[in-house]
């Protein structure tokens, strides 16, 4: 049992190793990775963004199906996400299929005006990604803010996180962790 992570092209080179690194040891799971062969589909001309849903949809059919994966799987993106009813998604998970997806978009100081910075993108990233690669091992939300399975809904939220799981999520984590590795 491992992780996954397809990296898309128009996501910074620099950030990956960082990224995969953290993601690694907050979850304590080997994480690997590669470029994404599989073009995202979903766009919405009317929205200027990608549906989620439908690209988790191409990914599982892709991925699990077709390549018999059976890693949980984090798709990284720098299109800009949303699912019906939201306006935005920082990210989304499937954990019945084991796939998720996260899109640096939003998590860019730029898109809200702001000087770029590497240390808050890598921050960001690995805060959300690990999120739904967490909903993927059959974590829910939780009602912890500083929890790394709080459900932010906007970039200060998302900042205020920190890069840990809380201590229930911690010990859900381990149960579904002793779980897998006894089948």
């Amino acid at each position: 049992m491992g992780i996954l992570i397809f990296w898309d092209n128009d996501v910074d080179r620099d950030i990956r190793k960082s990224a995969e690194k953290m993601i690694s040891v907050i979850l304590d799971m080997p994480v690997k990775s590669q470029g994404n062969t599989v073009m995202l589909r979903g766009y919405d001309r009317t929205k200027n963004q990608n549906d989620a849903s439908r690209i988790l949809g191409d990914m599982q059919d892709f991925y699990t199906r077709r390549m018999g994966c059976g890693n949980s799987i984090l798709i990284v993106t720098g299109k800009d996400l949303y699912i019906q009813g939201r306006d935005f998604v920082f990210g989304l998970a499937r954990p019945g299929i084991n796939v998720s997806i996260v899109s640096n978009a939003r998590l860019k100081n730029s898109w809200y005006g702001r000087q770029d910075n590497v240390d808050d993108m890598i921050d960001r990233l690995v805060k959300e990604g690990t999120h739904e690669l967490c909903h993927c091992m059959g974590l829910d939300h939780c009602d912890n803010p500083e929890c790394i399975m709080y459900c932010p809904q906007t970039l200060d939220e998302l900042d205020r996180k920190k890069k840990t799981l809380c201590e229930k999520c911690y010990q859900e984590l381990n149960i579904y962790k002793f779980t897998e590795s006894a089948d």
